[in-house]
């Protein structure tokens, strides 16, 4: 048994991290917990055979499907332009996707997404959503915002844990070479020159979001190597380097640098500066992530104009409108909408089984949608655990492990100085090639293999958080996050994919931006409503 337990924590999380797991897993009890997701039982009945339909048809002007962040935004941008008779369904019992989040007796903590970095400029729907926020205390002459103290991550920010002690920052300084240094600072200069960088008509090469980039091949050509690839090619060898590179794609992209598009890659470190080295204020954050934002979101819509664990299995585009047919997720009743617009706001994998003509039809471009899986654990403990060297952060990145480590909910509330409870998001992308045998060996793990991985992972850095676990809750997403692979961001397939289909229906979600993040999301939603406002025949200025 003991050799089976090292080597799943060494197939999930890697060599070293099961090489410490054996020392510190010993007369440990297990800590009390579950896994608590369940969409993915209903959600898989989209694959079986014919589901029942209702014989009458509710009508709604604009039904939203899906109630993730671009859901949620296209609900926002429909309900400030005045359209009453908006309806959004959700399969899960709660709004919010992957920004979801959760509460129990300690704090409120993220089941996903956890920050928004702070946007350089004041343009754009997310500026906006924060003015609703009371987030934004300013604008300087330059039009750069600055953001309430309060949502600002506190130091310290960040941490890394390697070979037995916690160092500041999440690039390891301590023991790197002369050589090491000089080529971080060659890699932040090259990145500060891509920041800079405009087309001829004043376009930034890399913005935020990506729609808003450069589209001139000089910059797009990146997106044919992966960032491993542009890495090698730039002569930028220093494992340290490599490894940050690294982190960040498995952070933002959940895929190695191996399986990220270079335009993707240099993305992540060009988009959110300004070309002088200065990135953007800072992250913002809540207790809850970014449940915080799509709170804000949903507060536009009124109390019956959002249902959840409703499971949308068909929707057929006609001349009128579109028909849409449901089930009651909780009773299996089949429920039906007629509705003028739809914004279909689900992932590709999903749109494929419920627009109608696509079963008939496959698009061809569907295929190069991957999707990676991820989990996530709350894990609530008595206070927070000791730590060997630099003290707690708010973002604790273990070096060794192929885990992301952990975030702390009660950071920005400054609770662990006083020593009291808190709560330790853990988040493991699943970052391997292939994302199939990836997603199965997440979904197949029971919740005892995953109490041992996640405290297998936190050991080695504390030693004592065993007797101080409390109650450990494991969320697994089957399909987290698009992967931005090489060639799919300045591709056909994600072009064609953005397209509505007829007059009726428009699509919303992250994975048209090609990157999981909160800002394309709600880029994307909003657009989304655009066109469903064009399409009713009603004007007004575009958010865009």
């Amino acid at each position: 048994m003991e050799l089976t337990r090292r080597e799943l924590v060494a197939a999930f999380l890697g060599a070293s991290v099961a090489s410490a797991c054996t020392r510190h897993q010993a007369a440990r009890a297990p800590v009390p917990g579950a896994i608590v997701d369940r969409a993915v039982d209903t959600g898989h009945k989209l694959r079986g055979g014919p589901l029942p339909r209702a014989q009458s048809f509710e009508p709604v002007d604009v039904l939203i499907v899906g109630a993730g962040a671009a859901g949620l935004s296209a609900a926002w941008r429909l309900s400030a332009a005045g359209v009453k008779d908006v309806r959004v369904v959700e399969l899960e019992a709660e709004a919010g996707g992957t920004s979801r989040s959760g509460r129990n007796g300690v704090s409120a903590f993220p089941w996903g997404a956890h920050y928004l970095p702070s946007p350089l400029e004041d343009r754009g729907p997310v500026m906006r959503l924060l003015r609703e926020m009371d987030a934004v205390t300013g604008v300087d002459a330059e039009g750069h915002p600055s953001f309430a103290e309060e949502l600002l991550i506190q130091e310290p920010d960040e941490r890394v844990f390697y070979k037995g002690h916690w160092y500041e920052g999440l690039y390891l300084r301590a023991g790197a070479s002369a050589e090491d240094l000089a080529e971080l600072e060659r890699f932040d200069a090259r990145m500060n020159g891509f920041a800079a960088a405009r087309d001829a008509k004043g376009r930034k090469a890399f913005a935020v979001p990506g729609a808003l980039s450069s589209d001139d091949a000089e910059w797009t050509a990146l997106d044919a190597l992966s960032m491993a690839q542009w890495m090698e090619a730039e002569g930028f060898r220093s494992p340290r380097l490599k490894w940050f590179v690294d982190y960040a794609c498995r952070d933002d992209y959940g895929a190695t640098s191996e399986h990220v598009s270079a335009w993707a890659g240099v993305w992540y470190f060009a988009a959110r500066q300004n070309g002088k080295g200065e990135r953007s204020d800072g992250f913002l954050s809540w207790p809850e992530g970014n449940g915080r934002l799509v709170k804000q979101l949903a507060s536009s819509l009124g109390p019956r104009q959002l249902e959840t664990q409703v499971l949308v299995h068909t929707v057929e585009p006609g001349e009128d409108g579109c028909r849409v047919h449901a089930l009651d997720a909780r009773t299996g009743a089949p429920r039906a909408f007629q509705a003028r617009q739809v914004v279909l706001a689900c992932p590709r994998f999903v749109a494929a089984h419920v627009v109608a003509p696509w079963r008939e039809a496959r698009p061809a471009w569907m295929d190069a949608f991957v999707y990676s899986p991820w989990v996530v654990a709350n894990l609530t403990v008595s206070a927070p655990p000791a730590s060997r060297g630099f003290p707690l952060a708010w973002d604790n990145v273990f070096y060794e492990s192929r885990s992301l480590g952990y975030v702390v909910a009660t950071h920005q509330s400054l609770r662990q100085d006083a020593r009291g409870p808190t709560v330790l998001t853990w988040y493991l992308p699943m970052a391997g090639a292939d994302v199939k045998a990836e997603r199965n060996q997440a979904l197949s793990a029971t919740y005892a293999d995953w109490e041992a991985l996640v405290m297998a992972d936190l050991l080695p850095a504390h030693p004592g958080v065993g007797a101080l676990a409390q109650r450990l809750e494991v969320q697994r997403w089957g399909h987290a996050m698009v992967r931005p692979q090489p060639g799919f961001l300045w591709g056909d397939a994600r072009r064609a994919a953005q397209q509505s289909l007829g007059r009726h229906l428009h699509f919303a979600h992250t994975d048209l931006g090609g990157m999981a993040l909160f800002e394309e999301a709600n880029w994307f939603g909003v657009q989304a409503a655009e066109r469903a406002l064009a399409g009713m025949g009603r004007t007004s200025a575009s958010w865009l």
